[in-house]
Formats: structure tokens, C-alpha cells, sequence
């Protein structure tokens, strides 16, 4: 049994406990007693953006492998005793991450931990569970990507989007490459990277951290510690300075929509204080009813049934501000794209009043006091930053750095990121359809 590593590992913010291995599992306790429940939530910093290229959707078809059988508990086995039990399970793949969750009563949460640090190191991969798994993701592939117009022109909005990194391959992957993924694909996968040393483990709920302590050198602490891996280094995006438009036309397409993007830096790679202006700017302009795009569009102008924005801001690398409307009544495509033009430039001209950067920070600061609320939504946002370069200190922080945002960075930030000449639009329209 390896023992964990105290000196230079433990960090206590608040009432979360943090402490590492020594085979380099990181593990978080974020205690919530209000309910005998606890959330097990193992996450592993490796998502689609790390394949190597030409293989394209291994990182979610290993998520699905995951749930096959070990030497030790055949293939449903693990998912029966939770269900079982009344339990629940998922697990899912981003660009950055990867992680599987189990929420069960307190007293299930050993069995839990001995089976994920299980199959983080035993599953069984045969031809005969590789290729019937394989034909399930390209249903999946079928079903969400190809019977769904908007998802194919997401699709090809982030290829064009980043012209060089692998963010702009699907997560689920291309169809023709998914195709080719066979069992060699997978064990190499599994060995580089399902380790506890490139892992984070988030437990919260009705538990003490002693205990989790003790339950994972238990379980988890009996996995050797994987190879180690070099710096999650992508490559990076050119100086974009180019329009880029996309256009799907398609008979499925009942009303007409857009949506447009520009590249701009995440928490991750962002200088202080500007993926905090970003944030708030995207609240601003489209975070709701109460945003500009929704109170001038669909409103007072009454030319769309919808319009918004957001901001993927939890990426590792750079990432995507978007916008998006669709029309409403007589208005056309084109109408609601220059409304949505005219509101970001009214910003970045004049920026945003006092009273609505106020409103805004507190509906973020809100936010995140009502995700304390829930154990699975303080487990993701503890597992996604931590998978992404993040700190717990920074988690703690959040709240502040958002309440120094000031007017003039929002302005800033809509000014040097939200630049026309460089945004890629995606139009989706009805068969033989056009914007005007």
C-alpha cells in the first residue's frame, strides 16, 4: 500500500482538503452534510484535444470502454451494484478532460473507490468488446451529429475557428476516423494516460476527510503510478486576421439562425483580470433576459426569437466568445446579425454602465453560491479547473477577482477581442434559403 505524501501536498482553503499520494493521485474533499449523500468523482486530464492525430474520438470512445469488465468484476457489474443500491452514474468527455462520477449513500462511497481505482488499471480490452463498443459511438456519431444540422455546422464553425489547434476536431470525433480505431488504439490510450498520476479525485458530500483519506490509500493508493507525462503542450493558433464565414443550407432546417466566434484567451492562458472581463462581458451582452442582445432584439426591436452569448472560459488553451440570434416575424437573418453587431460595437464604443456591471457581478457571484448547493456542481467546477491548470486558491478567489472587474476592462475586452474583421460566422438556413 503506498502511503500518501503530507509535506508540500496539503492545502486547506475554507472547509475543502486537498492532499496527493504518493503514486500522484490528487485528492479533494469537499465536505456537505446537509444530506447523507456523497458524490465520487474521478477525473483524468486528458481529452480530445490530446489524440494524436489521425485518431480522432479515442479520448470518448476510452470513456466508453471504461464501463467493460476487469480481471476482478465482469463487464455490468460495477453499474448493476449501483443501481442496486439507488445510486446514480455517468461520466463524460470534453476537450480537456475526461471523468466518470458515481453518487450513492455515504457507506456505498468504499465499494465506489475500489472499483474506479479497479478499472483504472485492469480492464480486459478484447477485439470482441472493441468493435461492438466502436459501432455504438458511430450510432452515437449518427444520431447527435449527423441527423442534427445545427450540430454539423457547430462542427465545421470550429474547424474553421482554429486554423491549427485541435480544437477544432469534434470531440466525438470524424466519422472516418472513428471508423479506423481498433484495440492496439485503445491500449495505447489506456497505458499513457488512465494513471493515478493524472488524475484528480473530487469526493463530496456527507464525509470526513480523514476518512477518504484512509479509504483512498486503501483503494486507489494500490495503483502504481503511471508514466510520466510531458507538458500538455498543444499546438498554438496563428495571428488570425481574416472574416471567415460557414454556411449550411438544409432541408431539415425549419427557421433560419447564426452564430458567430472569435478566438480569446481562457482563465487558463488569459492575462489577471481578463478572462474576468470576459466573463461578465458575455453576461452583459448575452447572459440572459436581461442582457442587451435580449432586451434590444427581442424586446424592444422585436426581430428575434433569440439571441445571447457565452464564453467557454474553463479551456486549457485559448478559446471561443460566441454569439448567436435567430429571426422572428419579417425580420431576416441579416437583420438580427447587424442587430447583434450593433450592440457589441455600442460597447466597445461607449462600454457598459455602472449599474449593469453591478447587476452582472452579482448574478455571477450568485451563481456560484448557488452551485454550492449541489455536490455534483461543486465537484465539476473543483474537477475542471484543477484538470485545466487551476488551483483550489483560485476557486476561492473567483468571487473577488470578478468583483474587480472594472467598467472600462469590459469595454477593453469587447474592443481588442470582439474585432469583425477576424470573427468566423456560421449560418444555418433552410434548404435554398439565403440571409437577406
Amino acid at each position: 500500500m503506498a502511503a500518501e505524501t503530507v509535506s508540500g501536498t496539503q492545502q486547506q482553503s475554507s472547509d475543502v482538503t486537498s492532499f496527493v499520494l504518493d503514486n500522484g493521485l490528487q485528492v479533494v474533499v469537499i465536505p456537505d452534510r446537509r444530506a447523507p449523500v456523497v458524490t465520487h468523482m474521478l477525473w483524468y486530464k486528458v481529452g480530445s484535444a490530446d489524440e494524436d492525430p489521425g485518431k480522432s474520438g479515442i479520448a470518448h470512445f476510452f470513456e466508453h470502454l471504461m464501463f467493460k469488465g476487469t480481471e476482478s468484476h465482469p463487464a455490468g457489474e460495477f453499474s448493476r451494484r449501483i443501481a442496486e443500491i439507488g445510486g446514480q452514474e455517468n461520466a463524460f468527455t470534453s476537450y480537456d478532460y475526461t471523468a466518470y462520477f458515481q453518487q450513492v449513500a455515504p457507506d456505498a462511497l468504499p465499494v465506489m473507490m475500489a472499483f474506479e481505482a479497479d478499472r483504472m488499471t485492469n480492464l480486459i480490452l478484447t477485439d470482441e468488446v472493441i468493435g461492438p463498443e466502436r459501432d455504438v459511438i458511430l450510432e452515437e456519431r449518427n444520431s447527435r451529429v449527423e441527423s442534427e444540422p445545427r450540430s454539423l455546422l457547430g462542427e465545421e464553425l470550429d474547424a474553421t475557428l482554429y486554423q491549427n489547434h485541435p480544437y477544432r476536431i469534434p470531440v466525438i470525433g470524424w466519422m472516418h476516423e472513428i471508423e479506423k480505431l481498433n484495440r492496439t488504439d485503445a491500449i495505447d490510450f489506456y497505458r499513457r494516460y488512465y494513471a493515478p498520476n493524472n488524475a484528480v479525485l473530487i469526493v463530496a458530500g456527507d464525509v470526513e476527510a480523514g476518512e477518504v483519506r484512509r479509504l483512498a490509500q486503501e483503494t486507489y493508493g494500490k495503483v502504481p503510478r503511471g508514466p510520466d507525462l510531458p507538458p500538455r503542450v498543444r499546438p498554438s493558433e496563428p495571428e488570425q486576421n481574416t472574416a471567415r464565414t460557414v454556411t449550411l443550407s438544409d432541408p431539415r432546417v425549419a427557421t433560419p439562425s447564426f452564430r458567430k466566434a472569435w478566438v480569446v484567451p481562457s482563465y487558463t492562458t488569459a492575462e489577471d483580470g481578463e478572462a474576468e472581463a470576459l466573463d461578465l462581458l458575455s453576461e452583459i451582452l448575452g447572459g440572459g433576459v436581461r442582457s442587451r442582445a435580449y432586451e434590444a432584439l427581442v424586446v424592444e426591436q422585436g426581430i428575434a426569437s433569440s439571441a445571447g452569448a457565452w464564453y467557454q472560459s474553463d479551456a486549457l488553451d485559448e478559446t471561443s466568445f460566441q454569439i448567436y440570434a435567430s429571426p422572428r416575424g419579417e425580420a431576416t437573418l441579416q437583420d438580427v446579425e447587424k442587430a447583434m453587431d450593433a450592440e457589441i460595437a455600442r460597447i466597445a464604443d461607449e462600454g457598459v454602465t455602472e449599474a449593469e456591471l453591478a447587476a452582472a457581478k452579482k448574478r455571477y457571484v450568485r451563481s456560484l453560491i448557488f452551485a454550492r448547493d449541489s455536490q455534483s456542481g461543486m465537484a465539476r467546477i473543483y474537477g475542471s479547473t484543477l484538470t485545466t491548470g487551476g488551483t483550489i486558491e483560485d476557486i476561492e478567489k473567483w468571487p473577488d477577482r470578478i468583483e474587480a472587474v472594472t467598467a472600462e476592462q469590459v469595454r477593453d475586452a469587447a474592443r481588442r477581442h470582439l474585432d469583425q474583421s477576424r470573427s468566423v460566422t456560421g449560418y444555418l438556413l433552410p434548404a435554398g434559403g439565403d440571409r437577406s
